[in-house]
């Protein structure tokens, strides 16, 4: 087979077929996938399904922590997750580059497939177009998933209620810093590396054992500031947060003040925001601590009555600012 992607496999023909067989049917078979018929047929326990789509573009392909393919998994699996869930199926589409090396779509789907054997999901359908070279830039990746919504589960952006503990379930702002210093190929030493995870099994013991959750969200582009300003306007209520305890790296506070940006607004992908009643908070955070993908989650703060829809953070000297949702994009690609 050919070492790079030529057109020709986007026609739908013999070479197609070839690289279909040689890459993504080698790392993705499973029972559902090897019919290779144009449609998975999947068999759903009864009760109520979530459904999402995402697509994944990030520049670079492959940064330290993960790449692309492991993104496009982790990305889907949490968006479901952060519905209640437990993910099940994933689809995905490539559009790839013209003259994109084998070897580098052979690493990626690879990736792909051990993480989706972590999550314990299968990739079930897919399809694969190919462009010419400089239409894109080597690979773009469109997963679906399907998830079976937890009995134990009733969640929402608009559930957030006054008295609720905010939780993150660890140190923000690693991905946005990571592909930073990954594209800017900056002189900078450190073991920075992006927080790309699959969160489906540790918040599935959350779901077993705390019967009260209110509101999840991934906190992905537009990180932590954004996620919570959606959360207050769909609950109409406030939310304060306390900037001592608030988990973030010194190499992000460093890259952060280097660059004139805040953690707030960086990108994450590997973290989780649970609203709790006080009630079931100090719980959830030992569960979480339990888990090597939660061992540095906090209490960040509460949700509140007053100033609705807007997010407000006490400062480490006293003081109080409101954190708006992000206007612009600091960092395209992220993602």
């Amino acid at each position: 087979m050919s070492e790079i992607i030529t057109l020709s496999h986007g026609s739908g023909g013999i070479l197609t077929h070839r690289l279909i067989d040689s890459i993504f049917m080698k790392n993705f078979a499973n029972d559902i996938i090897n019919a290779e018929d144009d449609s998975a047929r999947l068999d759903i326990a009864s009760g109520r399904i979530a459904f999402t789509t995402d697509s994944f573009v990030v520049s670079p392909v492959f940064f330290k922590g993960g790449d692309i393919g492991k993104l496009a998994v982790c990305g889907t699996v949490n968006d479901l997750v952060a519905g209640g869930a437990v993910p099940l199926y994933l689809s995905c589409g490539f559009i790839l580059e013209e003259g994109l090396e084998m070897r580098e779509l052979e690493r990626i789907a690879e990736s792909m497939a051990q993480t989706a054997r972590e999550c314990g999901v299968k990739i079930v359908a897919g399809d694969t177009k190919v462009v010419q070279k400089g239409a894109a830039d080597k690979v773009y990746i469109n997963t679906s998933g399907i998830g079976l919504i937890h009995k134990a589960a009733n969640v929402s952006g608009a559930f957030a209620r006054p008295g609720d503990k905010v939780i993150v379930t660890g140190t923000i702002g690693d991905h946005g810093s990571a592909i930073f210093l990954e594209r800017e190929k900056l002189s900078i030493t450190t073991d920075l590396k992006s927080d790309c995870a699959p969160l489906n099994q540790m918040m599935e013991r959350i779901f077993d054992n705390i019967a009260d959750l209110h509101a999840l969200r991934d906190p992905t582009r537009g990180g932590l500031a954004t996620a919570l300003n959606e959360i207050a306007g769909q609950s109409d209520v406030g939310i304060v947060l306390k900037e001592p305890d608030i988990p973030v790296r010194d190499e992000v506070i460093g890259i952060c003040e280097l660059l004139g940006l805040d953690p707030l607004y960086m990108a994450n992908e590997g973290k989780m925001v649970i609203i709790v009643p006080e009630t079931s908070a100090n719980a959830v955070l030992d569960l979480l601590t339990a888990h090597e993908y939660g061992r540095d989650a906090r209490i960040i703060g509460e949700v509140v009555g007053t100033h609705k829809k807007k997010v407000v953070l006490k400062t480490v000297t006293g003081g109080h600012r409101v954190v708006d949702m992000l206007s612009g994009d600091i960092l395209p690609r992220i993602c």
